[in-house]
Order: C-alpha cells, then sequence, then structure tokens
C-alpha cells in the first residue's frame, strides 16, 4: 500500500488533507480514485492509520482514517552517519540506501581529503535537495520517519557530541581492530536502544590526522576486512551489519 507522509496539523480528528506534492503523484502517478486506500504517517509522531480517499481535489486530497495501523518499522538502534563529502551522484545514493536500511541522522562533514566543496551560499539548497531524496526514501521503504540530512559539519563538531553509546570510524590502514569486535563490545550490555554514530571518509580516505583526533576523543578504528570499499559502498556495509548484531540484543 503506498505510504505518505503528513504534518500533525494536517490531521484533524479522523479526516487528513495531503498537499502539495502528493498530490500530483497520487492522482497523477499512481491514478488512486476514491474510496481507494493509502497509507499515511504522521511525520511528528509516527503514528500510521490505513485512510480511504474521500475528495480529490487540484491542489489537496481529502482523506478519511479507518484504522490505526502498528507500525514496527522502526528499530531502536539509532545510528547517525557522519559522511565525508563525496561527488554529488554518490551523496544522493548514500542517503537513499542509508535511509531504506535504517539510518537515524546524515550529516554530511568537511574533512581534510574531501574532493568537493560546498559554499554556504550552495549549501541550503543541497541539503534541502538530499532532504527530498531522503523523503522519497522513506516512503518506499515504509519508514515512520524521515530520516533528517542535517547541516555540513566537521571532525570537531564530531568529537565534542557526547550522546553516543560508540562512535565508529572506518578506516582502510587499521588492520587488527574488527566491526565485528566493536559491536561485540556492544552486545555484551543487554538494553533498550543503542546510539551508534559513524563516520566515514571521502572518496581519498580519512587523513591520519583527522584519525588521531577521533582516536584520542575516544572512537573506535576499525576495519571492515581485506578489501578496500568505495565511500558510497561503507554506510550500506556498516549498517547492514549494526542492524543485523544488534537487533537481537535490544531488550
Amino acid at each position: 500500500m503506498p505510504k505518505f507522509f503528513v504534518k500533525q496539523e494536517q490531521i484533524k480528528e479522523k479526516i487528513i488533507e495531503i498537499k502539495e506534492d502528493d498530490v500530483k503523484h497520487i492522482r497523477n502517478v499512481l491514478r488512486k480514485d476514491i474510496d481507494d486506500e493509502i497509507e499515511i504517517c504522521n511525520r511528528d509522531n509516527g503514528n500510521n492509520y490505513k485512510c480511504k480517499i474521500k475528495q480529490i481535489n487540484q491542489e489537496n486530497i481529502i482523506c478519511e482514517i479507518t484504522q490505526q495501523i502498528e507500525s514496527k518499522a522502526e528499530s531502536k538502534i539509532y545510528v547517525d552517519i557522519y559522511q565525508g563529502l563525496p561527488k554529488a551522484d554518490k551523496m544522493e545514493l548514500i542517503i537513499q540506501k542509508s535511509v531504506e536500511l535504517g539510518v537515524d541522522r546524515i550529516i554530511p562533514t568537511n574533512m581534510k581529503r574531501c574532493i568537493v566543496k560546498i559554499d554556504t551560499k550552495e549549501e541550503h539548497k543541497k541539503i534541502e535537495r538530499w532532504q527530498k531524496i531522503s523523503e522519497v526514501a522513506a516512503k518506499q521503504s515504509g519508514r515512520d520517519m524521515i530520516p533528517k540530512v542535517e547541516n555540513i559539519t566537521n571532525i570537531k563538531n564530531i568529537i565534542d557530541n557526547k550522546q553516543y553509546d560508540a562512535i565508529i570510524v572506518a578506516y582502510e590502514e587499521e588492520r587488527e581492530n574488527t566491526l565485528k569486535q566493536e559491536l561485540k563490545r556492544l552486545k555484551n550490555i543487554k538494553r533498550e536502544n543503542y546510539n551508534i554514530g559513524i563516520v566515514i571518509g571521502p572518496e581519498g580516505g580519512i587523513d591520519k590526522d583527522e584519525i588521531e583526533i577521533l582516536k584520542q576523543s575516544g572512537a573506535k578504528i576499525v576495519t571492515l576486512g581485506q578489501r578496500i570499499l568505495r565511500t558510497e559502498t561503507v554506510a550500506l556495509n556498516i549498517l547492514s551489519i549494526i542492524m543485523y548484531e544488534l537487533e537481537e540484543t535490544i531488550i
């Protein structure tokens, strides 16, 4: 069943108003009609509803809630990805697939070896586009929330962030400490949720000085195996492993 997101203000008792781009998509692409069913999620609290279409207008679509749905789409493993700025097409792929795999937030990060440089004038437009990609991926994958693409940050802001149970850094020159070992340490403590930060370098990798700063702040530097992965592959690899390994340990 197609899924759409609305704000709390669009819900009035049992009536939901769909606006903007979703109207064209429902009417012209999906070719939905009166009494057809769609799923709608309140993006402000994650509540899901099965709804029937009651009116199809040029500017809006009016739906009636027929049932509140219990959804288990969201994990209690909260993963933020600090992605070293890659080329545009790669960033879009990283966002799309990370959202499908359950990421909580994506934070583009300036690093020494970033080829791409985004000035403050361009940043707002970039973030806006990346956020739209996140929303489309969230709809497609049946998420109950739209992961946020944050403003561009830097290494210092990562190490100043104390909210995580672990900050894990994928580094091609690490030879001993593995992702599996770090996740095993986390698994030893059963808990209601995990908060994990993942740091991924751009095409040129993470500079040694940045690795040293992260290590001194308590970040865990890990190898992902014998092969060197492209930057757009790393998030997919790590997210898949984290979700698989830690889901079973949640209380």
